[in-house]
């Protein structure tokens, strides 16, 4: 049986992991389609019973009742009016689950007349590689009859030179989201929590006049645990370079990677211009995470000799843009918050205001260096520039990065209709 609603929009979700739950929490909030096909690929526990209880209560988030509606005592009403055809109804809102198939390719989102899909497995990150290679691939949706597919996950091309990779964007709402071109863009990265985070933070610096000139530039994420961290101490798989990643994610501190930068230039070709460099610190909470954000910029002086560019006008640039082009997505706070206040929290980036720091030098360019250019009579040079360190909050999983995946998706959808 098919969820067909009058040939209403309907929603493919493929995983059911922590976003995959998490981008169904959200379309059940914001009711933007008109039901949901969640493809799981294998049985859950003994019953469809089980899965309804796995999708309403979460550790993070706790029960989704309280997340919809607080502690008002009101309950998700849950209807499983015929159990053969796998279709539950919380609040009245259609979910169907698919248990069949695996790989993209095989599950018919064609009989399901799903149109879009979210991938959420994490699994299939090239999407250059066919179905007919003989591998399990992302762009095996669209031969099952989608139209449209979104990783919730950054690309990993391998044969990156043999491709036009412009047909296969990074897109991050709020970003760039607009360039979405519907007769070229078929398959689409929606990037990671810390990439869309960072994106957000480093936006409005680049498009102001003062502080467009960067230098250099550098960020630590102080990142909550994930899935693909150990819970205990494991052995690492044979050829294993960083051995810390099977190291128990409960009591350790651990130094990670991160391809937040390589990423943020799709997103902002921009940062082309200057060096970044990104690495990730991991740390044993749920969700929220940090950026720590060190930026150098090529500064001026005012008429009293003082830098242009200071942490006040800095605070400034973060407020015009939280109540203009990113309002929203990013939020200027002057509380002194910490990371459990952040839970939930829909915003992409939210700037911690209190803590914005600037330093200014003076980088001296000696005489010798002046008259090899062929300058005479010029004793030396001292060039303003001054460094900046911002911090920005963000839930890297619901109240971030499944809110902007969600208006992404969400934006695509509406160019097909």
């Amino acid at each position: 049986m098919s969820l067909i609603i009058n040939e209403k929009k309907l929603l493919g979700i493929n995983g059911l992991g922590r976003i995959g739950k998490l981008t169904l929490w959200y379309h059940l909030i914001q009711r933007k389609f008109d039901g949901i096909v969640v493809n799981i690929g294998r049985e859950v526990g003994k019953s469809l019973d089980d899965l309804v209880q796995i999708i309403l209560n979460d550790s993070t988030y706790g029960r989704l009742d309280h997340f919809l509606y607080g502690h008002s005592g009101k309950k998700c009403q849950v209807e499983i009016p015929d159990y053969e055809s796998q279709i539950v109804f919380i609040d009245g809102f259609p979910i169907k689950i698919l248990n069949k198939e695996r790989s993209p390719q095989n599950i018919n989102w064609r009989n399901e007349k799903v149109r879009i899909v979210v991938d959420c497995t994490g699994k299939f990150l090239d999407p250059t590689i066919s179905p007919a290679e003989g591998k399990d691939a992302l762009c095996g949706h669209l031969t099952a009859g989608a139209q449209k597919v979104i990783s919730s996950a950054p690309f990993k091309i391998k044969n990156a030179s043999t491709h036009d990779l412009d047909s296969f964007p990074t897109l991050i709402y709020g970003i760039n989201h607009t360039s979405y071109d519907p007769l070229r863009h078929h398959i689409i990265s929606a990037a990671s929590c810390t990439t869309t985070g960072l994106a957000h933070m480093i936006k409005p610096l680049l498009e102001n006049k003062e502080t467009s000139n960067v230098l250099t530039a550098s960020m630590s994420t102080v990142h909550a645990a994930t899935n693909t961290q150990s819970v205990l101490d494991s052995v690492p798989a044979a050829g294993a370079t960083d051995l810390r990643k099977n190291r128990s994610v409960f009591n350790n501190i651990i130094l990670s990677t991160t391809g937040a930068a390589k990423t943020l230039e799709m997103v902002i070709p921009q940062v082309t211009n200057f060096g970044f460099m990104a690495d990730s610190i991991r740390i044993p909470t749920n969700t929220v995470s940090l950026i720590a954000l060190n930026i150098t910029f090529s500064s001026s002086l005012d008429e009293k000799g003082m830098p242009s560019i200071n942490a006040n006008s800095i605070k400034e640039i973060y407020k015009t843009a939280a109540n203009g082009n990113q309002k929203g997505l990013l939020v200027f706070s002057t509380k002194q918050n910490v990371s459990a206040d952040l839970l939930g929290f829909a915003a992409a980036i939210v700037i911690e205001g209190n803590d914005i720091h600037t330093r200014t030098g003076f980088l001296k360019i000696p005489q010798d260096a002046i008259s090899s250019l062929g300058i005479p009579d010029i004793h030396e040079i001292n060039i303003p520039v001054t460094h900046a360190k911002i911090m920005g909050w963000y839930d890297n999983e619901f109240g971030s990065y499944v809110n902007c995946l969600g208006k992404l998706t969400e934006h695509i959808a509406s160019r097909m209709e």
